[in-house]
């Protein structure tokens, strides 16, 4: 039997992610960062198109990506100085378990199955899944860094230094040498 009543108040719970922010990038001096979910949204995204230029599963990979950080509705975003006080594993473990438990076993099994190979870093997906968390990082570093945050460079240079993949990094070389203007020649032309 169903509980979509549970199915629901996963759902919303989810939906918090889209209020609660990155906070590392406090630690940088970014007043209003980006939201966790607008992270996981991207990173997804990135997961999807590196899987392809990898040969590996991509509806994998971006499911992975998008499921990984939905822990973070409990505990929040912990920038890596926060991490060094407690077993942040440990603790986003038992908030994925808790809430995969509304969910329909199948489901359920599913994600908890999905966090685990994310965690052990074995499979092509889970590689490919944390270089996309990365470069979604590396990215959004370099963002802030290109309007005025000077102190977001050490994000997007332990990032680039940690990716795996051949395609992440070549991804990787070619945004750091980009402006960001990603709009160029898209303008409406005056007539």
């Amino acid at each position: 039997m169903r509980d979509y009543k549970k199915i629901a108040a996963y759902f919303s719970e989810a939906g918090a992610l889209k209020y609660k922010k990155r906070s590392g990038w406090w630690m940088a001096g970014i007043d209003n960062p980006e939201s966790i979910a607008g992270h996981s949204h991207r990173t997804a995204l990135i997961a999807f198109v590196l899987a392809r230029l990898e040969g590996a599963d991509a509806e994998k990979a971006a499911a992975m990506s998008i499921f990984h950080d939905v822990p973070e509705a409990r505990l929040t975003d912990l920038h890596k100085v926060a991490q060094r006080y407690f077993d942040s594993e440990k603790a986003e473990a038992l908030a994925q378990k808790e809430q995969a438990e509304g969910l329909p076993q199948e489901i359920g099994s599913e994600l908890k199955s999905m966090f685990s190979e994310f965690n052990a870093q074995k499979t092509n997906e889970a590689i490919i899944a944390k270089d996309a968390d990365l470069l979604e990082v590396a990215l959004q570093g370099k963002e802030y860094h290109d309007n005025g945050c000077k102190k977001c460079r050490e994000w997007f240079e332990r990032a680039g230094k940690e990716l795996k993949t051949a395609s992440a990094k070549k991804i990787f070389k070619e945004a750091m040498k980009s402006d960001g203007v990603w709009w160029k020649g898209l303008k409406a032309k005056i007539r």
